[in-house]
């Protein structure tokens, strides 16, 4: 059987080419320590790698939400445990203001103080964000949570803005949490301290006297029932960060979990890679040699 110089030419560089390929790959391998470099390598393992990836970006995004939402809930939380204080000490001026034993001077001074805490409260009630959004009024973000009308009598002058709606964030598969709370019992309570204050801040005042009791009376109520409301509130913010720090760890082991996967389908056996280099740079060497050779035979070698 004759095989003519063009064919065989043809066969020994396609040859070539093909280990050359295939030697340039094992290389590109070697250097990135991947060993699938494109689909059709193992398309099984590409698309498991695939999904992999795909939900360790999910993994990802959800653990990026988690942060900023447990700094935020850090934040209302710091806010309204200063409100409590400041509710705390309204409680103890008003205490001492029902005593019956104050003059009417004293209870005039004591109304600045408690003045002084309504404008706390209003203060916080109104706090912003470093976007400047209001942080407690629901989804109105742009609108301040309480506002102040004094043309108003007293007693009305302030309400509340904002709404009770909640901003939902995605920190899982199908789970949401709330990223805000409002205050709309506040402005109740700011109307009540307003009329109180007004109350005791009148010349001559008597604190024994019935309808000026009742008043201050009515204001602890009041300051109880919010008081146990943003007591509350803070609870409820505690137990949002402790389950976001649950899911974040749960996300934190699925992660490593799909990362240890990954590595096991697509690390390259270093091993069995210098074996198959070494083989197919043999190959290569030898098939260029035998080309070689036998490229400079003829007829006339064998006459």
């Amino acid at each position: 059987m004759r095989i003519a110089s063009t064919q065989y030419s043809a066969s020994m560089n396609e040859a070539l080419q093909l280990a050359s390929t295939r030697l340039e790959d094992i290389m590109q391998q070697m250097s990135s320590g991947k060993r699938i470099l494109r689909p059709s390598d193992d398309p099984v393992s590409s698309v498991r790698l695939s999904r992999m990836e795909r939900e360790d970006a999910a993994l990802t995004q959800y653990r990026d939400n988690i942060g900023a939402l447990k700094s935020r809930l850090q934040q209302n939380e710091a806010l309204l445990s200063g409100m409590t204080k400041d509710m705390q000490q309204a409680r103890d001026l008003l205490v001492w203001a029902a005593d019956g034993g104050n003059t009417s001077a004293d209870v005039n001074a004591m109304s600045s103080s408690l003045q002084s805490l309504r404008d706390s409260l209003l203060y916080s009630a109104n706090s912003k964000d470093q976007e400047g959004r209001y942080l407690f009024s629901g989804t109105l973000v742009t609108t301040a949570t309480i506002s102040y009308d004094p043309t108003q009598p007293v007693g009305s002058r302030y309400s509340f803005t904002g709404n009770t709606d909640q901003q939902m964030v995605v920190v899982g598969n199908g789970v949401t949490k709330a990223a805000n709370l409002s205050l709309d019992e506040v402005a109740g309570l700011l109307n009540r301290l307003d009329g109180t204050v007004a109350t005791l801040q009148t010349p001559g005042v008597d604190v024994s006297n019935a309808v000026t009791h009742a008043d201050i009376a009515g204001s602890l109520d009041l300051l109880d029932t919010v008081f146990n409301s943003v007591t509350g509130k803070i609870a409820d913010l505690g137990g949002r960060q402790n389950t976001l720090s649950a899911l974040d760890t749960n996300h934190e082991n699925v992660s490593l979990s799909n990362q240890q996967a990954a590595l096991t389908l697509g690390q390259l056996d270093y091993g069995k890679a210098a074996v198959e280099l070494s083989g197919y740079t043999t190959a290569v060497q030898a098939t260029q040699k035998a080309y070689g050779r036998v490229s400079q035979l003829s007829l006339f070698n064998v006459l």
